[in-house]
């Protein structure tokens, strides 16, 4: 595989504050990785280094390109979507699309028209007159209308109610998403993008704590669900989180096979909301 991202002992200060500290990574062409991490973890200092918003220590690629030095071109093979949708207030929805026609060479006005076909934004209408969540829908349709070898998005879904954002999922997965493509997405609802997912990253405290692919976290990871003498047991084998469910424990093990606590409970594979507390928390524990 290719690596469409390459970043070697990257770091990011301002001032006394280490915003991005010493992280290296890989991201491959042609998955979804999905960024997740608490508030004030580094996440939006990466990804502004990733679209060259912002310069950093240390090495760092992106479609082959320094982005910092070479934002220009690199822009012409990437769409961002912010958390906050900001267009044009005063520009009607049929303009917009002719200004991003005429602009951006790989924008499929067709693909876009039909996306907005699926909301109720008048064509017409000024972006003004749009609610908060319809401003999000006509932003993700016209990116996602454009042919880019990398898609950021940052809380893409941010506001918009429950069915909107199962739509925009399952539209970015069967119509966007294909091997050519990368997708890095950054959200606090990690139980939506889930089954989405190739790829995960975990950043805190400035630093990844856990860089794996989606298929390899049941062999790394596994949850021991116990109670009495079989928790004792288990806490011997050094589980990396512990927490308490309706009188039972739930016991988080990294690379503990499932052979060795058979018997003392119920295995299963964590989430990805509970895997991230447990190495977060096991980690600052």
């Amino acid at each position: 595989m290719t690596s469409l991202v390459s970043a070697r002992n990257v770091s990011k200060n301002y001032g006394d504050l280490r915003a991005v500290d010493d992280v290296s990574f890989d991201i491959e062409k042609g998955c979804i990785m999905g960024l997740i991490g608490p508030n004030g973890a580094g996440k939006t200092t990466l990804l502004k280094a990733l679209l060259g918003l912002t310069d950093c220590q240390g090495s760092l690629s992106v479609l082959g390109l320094d982005p910092f030095r070479q934002r220009k071109e690199l822009m012409q093979n990437i769409c961002f979507i912010a958390d906050v949708a900001i267009l044009p207030r005063w520009i009607r929805v049929y303009q917009l699309l002719d200004f991003v026609e005429a602009v951006h060479n790989h924008f499929s006005r067709k693909k876009a028209e039909a996306l907005l076909a699926h909301t109720k934004i008048p064509a017409k209408a000024k972006v003004r007159e749009l609610s908060k969540g319809m401003v999000t829908q006509l932003h993700l349709s016209i990116i996602t209308a454009i042919d880019a070898k990398l898609l950021i998005l940052d809380e893409p879904t941010l506001g918009l109610d429950i069915i909107f954002r199962k739509d925009f999922y399952s539209h970015l997965l069967e119509d966007y998403f294909d091997e050519e493509r990368t997708i890095i997405i950054t959200t606090h609802q990690v139980e939506e993008i889930e089954n989405l997912l190739t790829n995960i990253m975990f950043i805190n405290n400035g630093r990844i704590v856990l860089d794996a692919s989606m298929d390899a976290l049941p062999e790394q990871y596994v949850e021991l669900l116990a109670s009495g003498e079989n928790a004792d047991r288990a806490r011997k084998l050094n589980p990396i989180f512990e927490r308490d469910v309706f009188g039972k424990k739930v016991l988080t093990f990294e690379g503990i096979s499932r052979e060795q606590l058979t018997g003392l409970g119920e295995l299963r594979t964590p989430d990805i909301a509970d895997l991230f507390v447990a190495k977060v928390k096991g980690v600052t524990a």
